[in-house]
């Protein structure tokens, strides 16, 4: 008998969620650069679905935001409005992801306006995956 394999399922904004409950900082990036590029190679008509479910808290109310502000940005890319439930997720202070001085003027400079909006600045750079 041959090995089951399981159809590829590309990453949801709920799973990352999920994923960044319990990962370290440094893992939490580099999921968020996973999530980019699987949604990048989704078609068009496909990534919507990727938006729709509400992340149940990462425990960090930082991530909770960021999560909402990326599902917005996204979709706006693809000439779309977010997901409802990202509508009212909002930061009361501002968070600099990446902290250091020039980064943190980069970021007001350069952070796309689903993040501004929310209080999370991060440089659009910082968004792209290769």
């Amino acid at each position: 008998m041959g090995v089951r394999r399981e159809a590829y399922q590309p990453m949801t904004i709920a799973r990352l969620g999920e994923l960044l409950a319990d990962a370290e900082e440094t893992v939490r990036w580099r999921l968020v650069a996973e999530f980019l590029e699987e949604y990048r190679w989704e078609p068009v008509d496909v990534r919507p679905g990727l938006l729709t479910t509400e992340p149940a808290s990462t425990g960090d109310s930082r991530w909770d935001v960021f999560l909402a502000a990326l599902a917005e940005h996204v979709a706006a890319r693809d000439g779309r409005d977010g997901p409802p439930w990202a509508a009212t997720r909002s930061l009361r202070r501002f968070w600099f992801p990446f902290d250091g001085p020039a980064a943190r003027v980069d970021a007001v400079v350069n952070a796309p306006a689903a993040f501004r909006r929310r209080g999370v600045f991060v440089a659009r750079q910082e968004l792209e995956v290769a």
